[in-house]
């Protein structure tokens, strides 16, 4: 059986997130805590890690695995990759560990002393995927990466099409805005895309509840779809939808609260948040 876990909720600070001194921050309960996003695979005896986050060593806990095979990038933004440096002689000092990037972020990886010091050591064993590959993990998991608009000041980015013997996820941490990802591949709504995706389930970028919520700070320079426009596009979930899960929050997302009239309107419309920990059966 192939088993994913959700290892991290938050967007690329955490939960609470440095230097936020902000309610949605401080004095937090153990409980009320989120590691950056990161999502593990596991089927029979290999184990798949798509982002390293700084907070690898409390994610292995919460998944309850302790070797890695592969590791998958989606992106080059801090929060996705500052926990590579932790699988070197310091720390886990893996071995052979395989290491999937696009081409760009292989490139990042070369000019990165650290990183590609790693590679040069064997500690990763570095593999380079293009849109739209059918990257076979183990003997009943495929990883499909795709292509989607995001800031690219250092890589491109990619999502995720996890697929098992059963089932399919769809793992999309982070993008633009709708309007750039449908664009791109060729269709006018959500759920037509998700329906050529052939997904029964999608964990989507839910970094921000709305367009306001980065108060001094301009928006347009950390660009991701609110959750609010999100569930305008979609509406109601109907009879054949896949399931959808919003990751990646930020500190400041309402939907953190229960009982915030956002996780109403969330709950109302059909779709959930994902938790830190949930386990999905591919």
């Amino acid at each position: 059986m192939v088993e994913v876990t959700l290892l991290g909720l938050a967007q690329d600070g955490g939960r609470p997130q440095a230097g936020c001194t902000r309610p949605c921050c401080a004095g937090l309960a153990p409980e009320d805590a989120a590691y950056p996003v990161a999502l593990g695979i596991t089927d029979g005896n290999a184990n798949h890690l798509i982002e390293a986050t700084r907070f690898l060593g409390q994610q292995l806990t919460v998944w309850g695995q302790s070797t890695i095979d592969n590791v998958l990038l989606t992106h080059a933004h801090f929060g996705h990759v500052d926990g590579l440096g932790l699988f070197g002689r310091e720390t886990m000092n893996a071995r052979n560990v395989g290491l999937h990037t696009s081409s760009e972020m292989e490139h990042l990886i070369d000019r990165t002393p650290q990183w590609s010091l790693m590679v040069e050591q064997g500690v990763f064993d570095a593999k380079v995927f293009h849109d739209g590959d059918r990257i076979q993990l183990s003997e009943h998991v495929i990883a499909q990466p795709i292509r989607v608009p995001h800031r690219d000041e250092l890589s491109d980015m990619h999502a995720f099409v996890i697929r098992g013997p059963n089932r399919s996820l769809l793992f999309l941490p982070d993008h633009d805005t709708w309007e750039e990802t449908l664009a791109r591949h060729h269709h006018d709504n959500i759920r037509s895309w998700l329906g050529s995706l052939d997904v029964e389930i999608a964990l989507i970028d839910g970094t921000f509840w709305s367009s306001d919520e980065l108060t001094g700070r301009n928006q347009d320079k950390v660009p991701h779809p609110p959750v609010s426009k999100t569930l305008e596009m979609l509406g109601p979930r109907q009879e054949h939808d896949p399931e959808i899960h919003f990751i990646h929050l930020n500190h400041t997302n309402p939907l953190y609260d229960s009982d915030s009239e956002a996780s109403v309107r969330l709950a109302t419309s059909g779709w959930s948040v994902a938790q830190q920990g949930q386990t999905f059966s591919l």
